[in-house]
């Protein structure tokens, strides 16, 4: 019998409902619409931006929600009031991990956020690998499971080049046009009516690595800034106010690891867990292949961006469980845990020594496994450095931007004088081998 609690998206509604997607990894999400596209879905990834997401989003929900939920139910509500969609048409759909954060909340939020505005009809789907809710007409098959897979694994290589790319561009927007150019046959590639040969997605890393490589770039360096932190707040550009384009803007190169990392941090839980109180051992036993598979597919992808000879590759997963070993146990797993602290590491130990932590106000399990794991990794890492910088509805953009300039500004005059320390070191090299030479020749 069909749970009534909740208003259900069914098969009926497949072929003249509009599902709107909140906009949190905008490349990754407009990928996966483009793959369920294929299979019939009409999908909308919301670009709607503003004060006023936040001050919608305030209006439905309390105050003391955190700040992604109230984004996300802002953009929602705001495209729904606009006129721009027929709200009888319309679903929602949210992605989930069904873990112990807020996040989880975030379902029930969006459909009391619903009534309010009298639009309680309008079916949310809830996307979860846990089966938290079922919906007839939304149902993940293998093949459906494999091609958004490969979306995301086609995403982080996309969102890793441009990174590596847009700030050295002689041309503005080469990166992001060539990576939307991609997204859109890409899509088309994974469609539902197309046979998927992994050999071929391969050799498509080469292609599009390729691609970026033909893209005209300055010859300079630039300081690097990894972003970490909560998941939304660290992808969105609506919940980070553009980040990484103010840290392009300031002279700048962003690192951003990629959403593969988090998939593979949710599975590797599963098997801490095990290991932790012996469960189900065919469960263990299916977590673990699930594991292994996504790892060798994004091993693959670092290959790739080595071979090049120009990109920087990508740290093993299996190296990244470990680095924050020490530091915090990979069974402190709400919100982004111990993978939170194991970036912050693995940024440091590859040289990128700034690092900024974006974090919603009031996010407990981000302020223990970011901002509290401060300290001691600037014990392990002195040259580090660390910010931690909240986002809230009533938190100031320009305070948050001041924060980050001074972060650059100290970054710049650090690497200017290492520079400086460098050159002055093979000088006096040079010299002694001229020297050297001189006292040879004699």
């Amino acid at each position: 019998m069909q749970d009534k609690s909740y208003v259900p998206f069914t098969k009926e509604m497949i072929k003249d409902y509009t599902v709107l997607v909140p906009n949190m990894l905008p490349m990754h999400f407009k990928l996966i619409s483009s793959v369920l596209k294929t299979h019939g879905y009409t999908l909308k990834v919301l670009e709607n931006s503003g004060p006023q997401i936040a001050e919608t989003g305030l209006k439905y929900t309390h105050n003391d929600t955190c700040y992604p939920a109230i984004l996300m139910i802002g953009q929602f509500m705001d495209a729904l009031l606009s006129g721009e969609y027929d709200t009888r048409k319309t679903a929602l759909i949210m992605f989930q991990t069904g873990g112990g954060c807020r996040a989880s909340n975030y379902i029930s939020l969006i459909r009391k956020a619903l009534k309010k505005a009298g639009m309680e009809y309008v079916p949310v789907i809830s996307l979860s690998f846990a089966g938290l809710e079922k919906h007839s007409g939304f149902k993940l098959d293998l093949k459906k499971m494999k091609q958004l897979v490969y979306a995301v694994l086609y995403g982080d290589l996309l969102m890793n080049l441009v990174n590596q790319v847009r700030p050295f561009e002689t041309e503005k927007g080469s990166a992001e046009r060539l990576a939307d150019e991609w997204v859109r046959r890409l899509g088309e590639e994974l469609g539902a009516s197309k046979r998927i040969s992994y050999k071929k997605v391969r050799g498509k890393y080469r292609e599009i690595i390729k691609s970026f490589m033909e893209i005209p770039i300055e010859n300079r360096k630039a300081v690097k800034v990894g972003i970490v932190g909560e998941i939304f707040v660290k992808y969105s550009p609506l919940g980070n106010n553009d980040l990484e384009r103010f840290i392009i803007n300031e002279g700048g190169q962003s690192v951003v690891p990629g959403l593969c990392d988090f998939a593979m941090y949710c599975v590797y839980d599963m098997i801490a867990e095990h290991e932790i109180y012996k469960n189900s051992h065919l469960k263990y036993r299916l977590t673990k292949f699930v594991y292994n598979y996504l790892n060798k597919k994004r091993t693959h992808i670092s290959e790739a961006l080595v071979e090049s000879g120009r990109f920087d590759g990508l740290t093993p997963f299996d190296r990244v469980v470990h680095l924050a070993d020490g530091l915090i146990s990979t069974a402190v797993q709400m919100g982004e845990g111990w993978l939170l602290t194991a970036e912050m590491v693995e940024l440091a130990e590859s040289g990128c020594n700034n690092i900024v932590c974006t974090q919603p106000f009031g996010c407990l399990p981000n302020h223990i496994c970011g901002k509290g794991m401060m300290k001691p990794i600037k014990e392990l890492f002195p040259d580090v450095n660390i910010v931690a910088i909240d986002y809230d509805a009533g938190a100031s953009r320009v305070n948050q931007e001041n924060r980050l300039k001074l972060m650059l500004a100290n970054a710049k005059k650090i690497s200017a004088r290492n520079s400086s320390v460098a050159d002055a070191a093979e000088k006096e090299a040079q010299q002694k081998n001229d020297t050297a030479y001189c006292n040879a020749e004699k």
